[in-house]
């Protein structure tokens, strides 16, 4: 019998309190920065370059990938991102948990998906322990610039997210959705 203790880097994908600060954690967190860094420093004719980038900081990646720089991550290792995928400027995504992307997924300029999370009680929150939810984005999704998507949320197939909008809750496919929190409008 394995009675051998869960990593933090474990606890944080089975979406247990792990502690951010662990080494093997800084250590991923330290190559997503190089590997953004890297990205964001390179021009609109280094498109070669810029798919390398992405084929070594993502953990899948679809066909017709096209990530407009400034684009920021956590780890990277943690997303998968389908066909036909389009991030605007200053996307951010704190992948602590996996973030799936379908295809054909729009994602407007300022665009912020967290996983990760804090304790609500400030005693367990002092400890330094986080937090994290797995997202996931379904095929045919455009989400408008400036909108948040919170840690554990699914977005359905066929589904549009509006500008500014916070999504704190799982949307159904075929809506449209808008504001804070976010919430359907209508069917489509």
């Amino acid at each position: 019998m394995d009675n051998k203790p869960q990593t933090e880097q474990e606890k944080m994908l089975a979406g247990e309190l792990y502690l951010g600060n662990d080494p093997e954690l800084v250590l991923g967190r330290k190559r997503a920065s190089k590997l953004t860094r890297l990205y964001n420093s390179t021009t609109e004719d280094e498109l070669e370059t810029r798919q390398l980038i992405l084929l070594e900081l993502f953990d899948k990646i679809g066909n017709n990938l096209f990530i407009t720089p400034p684009f920021y991550c956590d780890y990277g290792c943690y997303i998968k991102l389908g066909n036909n995928v389009y991030m605007n400027f200053n996307c951010i995504i704190l992948d602590c948990n996996y973030v799936e992307i379908g295809d054909n997924v729009l994602l407007a300029p300022n665009v912020q998906i967290y996983a990760a999370y804090h304790p609500i009680d400030p005693a367990l929150r002092l400890t330094g322990k986080e937090l994290a939810a797995p997202i996931k984005i379904g095929d045919n999704v455009w989400i408008g610039g400036g909108a948040i998507i919170c840690p554990g949320v699914e977005i359905g197939d066929n589904t549009t997210i509006g500008a500014g909008s916070v999504v704190v809750d799982n949307i159904p496919p075929r809506v449209l959705a808008a504001g804070n929190p976010c919430r359907v409008i209508r069917n489509l």
